[in-house]
């Protein structure tokens, strides 16, 4: 089943231009190791304040981490966009807070549909 994943993260906004730049050309090797991780359809968003929320789907989230924090190449990522961050300690792929999901159309959909079949039945 895919886990939906959402986070957020605070930046310095003094850096904020420099933290766009650095994600407008992600290391291929990094973009590698993301996709060999089983994270797919990634997004990050960011708001004027510095604000970051990140969006990704996997099938195991826990096993994408513990992938991504045992590969080198995301390692070195890591260590330097740490400096672009607030509030974190650690590496910001480990200190990002993830927040609750509240709605899904899809799901919702879904569940009418089998709820209408069954009313049919």
């Amino acid at each position: 089943m895919t886990e939906r994943i959402c986070f957020t993260l605070s930046l310095d906004p003094s850096l904020i231009d420099e933290y766009v730049q650095a994600h407008r050309a992600v290391w291929p090797d990094m973009l590698a190791a993301i996709e060999r991780s089983g994270r797919r359809n990634y997004s990050i968003f960011i708001d004027e304040d510095g604000t970051v929320v990140g969006y990704y789907e996997t099938d195991d989230d826990e096993a994408s981490a513990r992938i991504l924090s045992l590969d080198p190449i995301a390692a070195k990522w890591e260590a330097q966009s740490a400096r672009f961050f607030v509030g974190l300690d650690g590496r910001p792929d480990e200190g990002a807070r993830q927040l609750r999901p509240v709605f899904n159309l899809e799901q919702q959909l879904h569940e009418q549909q089998l709820n209408e079949l069954g009313e049919r039945s």
